[in-house]
């Protein structure tokens, strides 16, 4: 008896469906799954025999075999990928004219632009997409039985459209494409098409420069795909890492991508988050780990058929050769012309940038080889850095150039191309807005930094030019003026948030209760708002200018600034006193580097109050060693220069950490420390906010620091915080607007963001974030009982801490200790200090005086004006 055959409409019904389940499978990235259902599809569909073959099939095949297509370019190659593609066309155009028609066609093309797109063939994949958007308007005008799906469609392909007319520079095109497709998707109510747009609209600010505008809309896309598709969070990751690396936060980036790498499977993402990973740890100096996933990536692509892409990859692995014979200063007779292969490379796949900083790569080390007419030749063939290169790439070329003219011999020109360069950088900066991203674009200016103050040493010019590329090239966040009373709604509740669970947790140790979720969900949140921040509203308004030797001089009257770098491995001094500059060599960094380590060191291993008496003085012996080691190399050789007059020092790099007043020097002298002259100089011009005094004594201390009580006794109407009454609301309150702000309070240095570091009040804690809600910050802020003066530095001696942050913020003066510091000699120092400063002293004055009397277990400082 023979069997009955199917019914063609059920076989359809069946390959539609297994089709659906496919795609929903793809989407989630469990592509080998995928194709397994979607091969089930095709068989079923096949089973119709050729005469039932009607609009209906051919339209379920097409779409199947799409899928099918877009899922294999991704596990296989893309030239599989595109050959079914391109297969599909003529089955479609047998089709009569009308709406099934004309988006069949936009589908095909749309998905054979992504296929090239994917490949980094953006040019091939740009018509394209042009053409499946007309197909796609065309069938919606015609009218089609699934609107909603095709509008979906054509939205997809103006997002597509607009990101290949973002990496090929077409800024005024890709916004209008994207804007009309975030128009299209609210008008439609399509949430995950609006999130897309919202992506590569953040993607075009990356690539234009606006990297808090791209940050921004990067936190938008991610909070739509934690609802809807937290599979797609990983490539945001991606992007969100090559913003961060573009301001210098390779550290950041680095933890971006540690989080997802581990969980991509998708061959193409995860050998562009190796890329990304790469360059992060090139930029940290970890030259083994950006080879290792440099090669890696470039293997990936490889087997994808890839081209464009293993190309990038083999370029930064040329990064990373150049970068390691450069340090070792062994440069191969090969590497320029491997760099030479790869820029033709590069240009024959019309990688333009990419293949321009090659070249350049090239001729820097052929400059360093001391082949100054090649790298010349090779240098002027570098073109021009197009609207979108990135300020590390400019920066490079910069260098290469300045480099190339001081190995001619033409110091001016050498001088002109870092003065440029630097501007440019500056031009950067002022559109980061956050201070963690103000500061982290000095990493991409470093190199041409050292090379202008090498310059400056080894051609014996004048001290003046010394301090006037210090001024240039040192702690520029300072540089900008903080603007106040700034309020982000989303940016408080969060750290509202923050602040409740910092409580919790503090209240279930002391419980004994478990912690690890709550620490968990701490962590989770204070990186939240660490990112919300880095584009909120901006607390930060325009740059100052870089102060001048005369400006500064008329400032100083009869005190001296006492400003310290690092060349290669020396460190100088450049002593501003009386309207002159001298240049002083002080001797090998690396020796005063050590000194400093081991007296912060020793500092904090003598702090506790009652350490036995043996113990307490061997460490006191060894810092005493090194505080003298620091005064023989650092002060002595500038005493004739700088006699007993009081001092403005600019530390640099580990001499942040230098109590001063424990040098036998600067025992009793006032001094204060500034992140630059510029800064120093910007706080003494600052008015006087009035005349209100506010003590605040945080939980959890010993009697002894928070006897604010007794230092209520110096100061007439003095407002008194403590208690219930020391929470953040009042104490914000009370700061706004104060001559001085005495806080005993327990707090933490928060290394990875400074704005997060935070002071303990009764109901959790302050941060430093918090101040930019104040109308006028305290002119004069004393941290008691805690070690708050201590940085981060960056690159470029930006230093960030609570102390930092305060300074960056509009306060004019803080006092706080540069290691631990004992209750009881904090007590008994901060007693001394606001008696001095009650009886008239400046605050540079008053500190000296107090930390004088027991310099090893005082180690204040007055940091600021």
């Amino acid at each position: 008896m023979p069997v009955p055959a199917a019914d063609p409409h059920e076989l359809i019904r069946q390959g539609r469906e297994l089709h659906r389940q496919g795609l929903v499978i793809g989407n989630a990235g469990r592509h080998a799954e995928a194709i397994r259902l979607l091969r089930r599809g095709q068989a079923v569909l096949e089973e119709v025999d050729a005469a039932n073959r009607g609009i209906d099939w051919t339209r379920t095949w097409i779409r199947l075999m799409i899928t099918l297509a877009m899922i294999q370019a991704e596990l296989t190659t893309t030239k599989e990928g595109t050959a079914l593609l391109v297969s599909l066309r003529p089955q479609i155009e047998q089709l009569p004219e009308g709406s099934v028609r004309s988006e069949l066609s936009g589908f095909v093309d749309h998905n054979l632009a992504t296929v090239l797109m994917r490949a980094g063939r953006d040019e091939e994949g740009l018509p394209l997409l042009g053409t499946a958007i007309v197909h796609k308007e065309r069938a919606i005008e015609l009218g089609t039985d699934e609107p909603d799906r095709l509008h979906e469609s054509l939205i997809t392909s103006l997002i597509l459209r607009g990101l290949a007319n973002v990496i090929l520079g077409h800024l005024r095109p890709a916004t209008g494409d994207l804007n009309r497709a975030v128009d299209l998707a609210m008008a439609r109510n399509l949430p995950m098409r609006a999130a897309q747009a919202a992506h590569n609209l953040g993607d075009l600010s990356r690539r234009s420069g606006d990297i808090p505008g791209a940050l921004r809309r990067y936190e938008r896309a991610e909070r739509i795909y934690l609802d809807i598709a937290p599979g797609i969070l990983p490539r945001l990751r991606v992007d969100q890492a090559h913003a961060l690396l573009a301001s210098g936060l390779a550290d950041e980036a680095g933890r971006y991508l540690d989080e997802v790498l581990p969980g991509m499977d998708a061959p193409q993402d995860l050998a562009e988050a190796e890329v990304a990973r790469a360059t992060a740890a090139m930029l940290e100096d970890d030259l083994g780990l950006a080879r290792k996933l440099a090669l890696s990536a470039r293997r990936r692509f490889m087997r994808r058929g890839n081209e464009a892409w293993a190309a990038v990859a083999a370029l930064l692995g040329l990064r990373v050769d150049t970068a390691r014979a450069l340090a070792q200063a062994k440069i191969p007779a090969a590497l320029p012309a491997k760099a030479m292969r790869q820029a033709a490379d590069l240009t024959s796949l019309r990688l333009l940038d990419e293949a321009a900083l090659a070249r350049t790569l090239a001729a820097r080390l052929e400059v360093r080889r001391r082949k100054v007419d090649q790298a010349a030749e090779l240098l002027a063939g570098v073109r021009r850095p197009g609207p979108l290169a990135s300020i590390e790439q400019r920066m490079l070329l910069r260098l290469t150039r300045a480099e190339l003219a001081a190995a001619q011999g033409n110091r001016r020109k050498a001088f002109a191309q870092a003065r440029a360069g630097l501007a440019e950088l500056g031009q950067a900066r002022d559109r980061m807005g956050a201070l963690e991203l103000v500061s982290g674009t000095a990493i991409h200016g470093q190199e041409l930094g050292d090379l202008a103050v090498r310059l400056v040493l080894d051609g014996g010019d004048s001290a003046r030019r010394m301090f006037g590329w210090l001024e240039r090239t040192r702690a520029q966040m300072y540089r900008y003026e903080p603007v106040s009373g700034i309020e982000d709604p989303q940016l408080v509740d969060l750290i509202a948030e923050i602040r409740s669970l910092g409580y919790s947790l503090r209240q279930a140790r002391l419980d004994g209760r478990p912690t690890a979720a709550l620490r968990s969900r701490y962590a989770e949140r204070q990186r939240a708002a660490m990112r919300l921040g880095w584009h909120a509203a901006s607390r930060w308004g325009q740059p100052r200018p870089v102060a001048g030797v005369g400006e500064v001089s008329a400032a100083l009257g009869r005190r001296v600034l006492v400003s310290f770098a690092v060349s290669g491995d020396e460190m100088l001094a450049v002593v501003v006193v009386d309207g002159r500059v001298r240049l002083v060599r002080l001797g090998a960094a690396a020796r005063a580097v050590e000194s400093a380590r081991r007296l912060h060191a020793d500092l904090n291993a003598m702090a506790p109050d009652f350490l036995p008496g043996p113990l307490f003085d061997a460490v006191s012996a060894s810092a005493h060693k090194q505080a003298d080691a620091l005064d023989t190399q650092l002060m002595k050789p500038i005493n004739e220069l700088t006699g007993n007059r009081d001092l403005v020092i600019v530390p640099t790099g580990a001499l942040y950490a230098v109590p001063w007043g424990v040098l036998e020097s600067l025992r009793g002298r006032p001094v204060v420390v500034a992140p630059s002259a510029t800064a120093w100089l910007a706080a003494t011009r600052t008015s006087s906010n009035g005349s209100k005094i506010v003590l605040v004594r945080g939980p959890g201390l010993t009697a002894a620091v928070g006897e604010i009580d007794k230092l209520a006794a110096h100061h007439d109407k003095a407002i008194l915080l403590a208690g219930n009454e020391a929470d953040v609301k009042h104490v914000l309150a009370a700061l706004d607007g104060a001559e001085l702000a005495h806080i005993a309070a327990h707090g933490e240095h928060e290394a990875d963001n400074a704005l997060f570091s935070k002071l303990e009040l009764v109901d959790g804690a302050l941060f430093a974030h918090e101040l930019a809600r104040l109308r006028r910050p305290p002119k004069q802020v004393v941290l008691a009982a805690c070690e708050l003066a201590l940085n981060r530095i960056r690159p470029g001696d930006e230093a960030l801490g609570f102390a930092g942050a305060l300074l960056a913020g509009g306060v004019n003066t803080v006092v706080a200790a540069a290691s631990r510091v004992g209750d009881q000699p904090a007590a008994a120092a901060m007693d001394d200090y606001h008696q001095a400063l009650a009886a008239g002293a400046p605050p540079a004055v008053a500190l000296a005086e107090a930390v004088a009397a027991d310099p090893l277990r005082r180690p204040f400082i007055c940091l600021g004006a």
